[in-house]
C-alpha cells in the first residue's frame, strides 16, 4: 500500500466549539466550515484522524465511553455529507486526575508525540505531505516533534481559515 498524505485535527477548539470537557452530544457544535474541511481532506485521498487531550477522563467528568460514543456520533453525523474520519486518537490521562488508573504523566499527552506515533505506526503515512491543524501552541510543538508540518487555527471558518492557506502553500511547493 502506499503511503498517503494524513491531516491530524485537534478536536475540542478546532472541529467543534471548545465548551470545556465536552462529552455529550447535546452540547456539541461544529465549528463553521469543520465538515467541509474533513470532506475536502477526504476527497483528496488524505487519512484524517482526531488527536485529542481528553483529560476529562482522569478527571472523572466522563468515561472513556462517553469519548468513544460523542466520537461515533460525529462519524455519523459526518457520514450524511459523505464525509468521515478515519481515526479517533485520544489521551485520557493526565498528572492531576483523580481516577487512578488515568493519574499519569504518559507519552500520549499533547505536546508528546504519542498519538500521531501510533498513526504513523498502524498506518502507511506519508509525513513529508501530511500536516496537523490545532488551536493551542502545543499543537503546534506536538506537530513539529512528530515531523510535520503544523497549521494554528484562532477561530472563525476552518475552510477559508486554515484549508486555503494549506491550498496555496501546497500549490507553491508543486503537490498541486
Amino acid at each position: 500500500m502506499k503511503n498517503r498524505p494524513a491531516v491530524f485535527f485537534d478536536r475540542d477548539g478546532v472541529l467543534n466549539e471548545d465548551i470545556g470537557y465536552l462529552y455529550k452530544k447535546e452540547d456539541f457544535k461544529w465549528v463553521q466550515g469543520a465538515i467541509e474541511t474533513i470532506k475536502y481532506f477526504n476527497e483528496h485521498e488524505y487519512l484524517v484522524f482526531v488527536i485529542t487531550n481528553q483529560s476529562g477522563v482522569a478527571r472523572g467528568y466522563y468515561t472513556e465511553v462517553d469519548v468513544q460514543k460523542l466520537h461515533g456520533w460525529m462519524n455519523a453525523e459526518l457520514a450524511k455529507y459523505d464525509a468521515h474520519i478515519d481515526e479517533f486518537f485520544y489521551c485520557p490521562h493526565h498528572v492531576k486526575g483523580i481516577v487512578a488508573e488515568y493519574s499519569c504523566d504518559c507519552a500520549c499527552r499533547k505536546p508528546k508525540t504519542g498519538m500521531l506515533d501510533k498513526a504513523f505506526a498502524e498506518y502507511s503515512i506519508d509525513k513529508d505531505r501530511s500536516i496537523m491543524i490545532g488551536d493551542k501552541e502545543s499543537d503546534m510543538e506536538c506537530a513539529a516533534k512528530a515531523g510535520i508540518r503544523g497549521i494554528q487555527f484562532s477561530g472563525g471558518n476552518l475552510f477559508n481559515d486554515c484549508v486555503r492557506q494549506f491550498i496555496n502553500s501546497t500549490k507553491n511547493e508543486g503537490h498541486y
